[in-house]
């Protein structure tokens, strides 16, 4: 079973989120919903969860990943679209330390209708950016791996993801200190996956949308709190010091052909 975690604050495309993960799921699926200090009408979730005080979306995907029966794990933001039997083919050819993501299409919320463009299949980190670490689509690899339909990719969007129980729990849930309540989500899932021993894949069988970014987020995000979470990312990951890993960042850089070239304030 495939367990469907969906964090939730004031979305109102959270309904329609439920409603396509149940229509389009051709395997057995539960949908847990997280709502973070605001309630909701939920119809056809399996558990809904209330947060009486705000705890973020990572303290609210811990909770609902808690409260979840699975043999894997899913996160999917709520305000998504997927195609039909993504929770099966998400799972062809997976390994217990894989975190595999759908292909990833714009998704015009108004509408409910896919953007036209190329998906993003490839996503490349960037860590020479003064402002934070972060994920940028990788066009050049998309174009030159178009055939391989379930491949090794860097990073990821946070908005949808599938791992087993066994790496969720080896990963040891979302970290709060230091990132705060919100952002750097995939950064983290991610360096820790690759730096660990595990692969972050992309599985080209199956697609996705998620709201593009010219719609605005339905809930406040706190600059500082995302400032320090920035900085505290930057400097736990540029400096090696995660403990679990038997890979350092610079052997990342290099398995996926690119300089290691990192951040240094001292340079600016």
């Amino acid at each position: 079973m495939v367990s469907i975690i969906i964090p939730s604050c004031k979305d109102p495309y959270l309904q329609k989120t439920i409603d396509g993960l149940r229509q389009n799921a051709q395997g057995q699926i539960e949908i847990i919903v997280v709502l973070d200090g605001t309630r909701a009408e939920v119809k056809s979730a399996d558990i809904v969860l209330f947060n009486e005080k705000r705890i973020g979306m990572r303290s609210s995907i811990n909770r609902g990943v808690e409260a979840s029966h699975g043999e894997y794990i899913m996160k999917t933001d709520a305000h998504c679209m997927f195609g039909q039997g993504y929770d099966v083919k998400l799972l062809t050819d997976i390994q217990d330390n894989w975190v595999v993501v759908p292909r990833r299409y714009k998704l015009d919320i108004d509408k409910w209708e896919i953007e036209p463009g190329e998906p993003t299949d490839y996503d490349r980190l960037l860590i020479d950016r003064p402002e934070k670490i972060t994920g940028v689509y990788w066009t050049k690899r998309r174009i030159e791996r178009a055939n391989i339909m379930i491949d090794e990719t860097m990073t990821m969007q946070g908005s949808c993801y599938l791992m087993s129980r066994e790496h969720w729990d080896w990963l040891g849930g979302l970290q709060n200190e230091g990132y705060g309540s919100l952002m750097q989500e995939a950064t983290e899932i991610c360096l820790k996956t690759w730096l660990g021993g595990g692969k972050v894949m992309i599985n080209k069988l199956i697609w996705y949308a998620h709201r593009d970014r010219r719609f605005k987020r339905t809930m406040h995000v706190d600059s500082k709190e995302t400032e320090a979470c920035y900085k505290y990312s930057q400097d736990f990951w540029l400096n090696n010091r995660w403990e679990g890993r038997i890979h350092d960042l610079e052997w990342l850089m290099k398995r996926f052909g690119l300089k290691y070239n990192p951040y240094n304030p001292s340079k600016t």
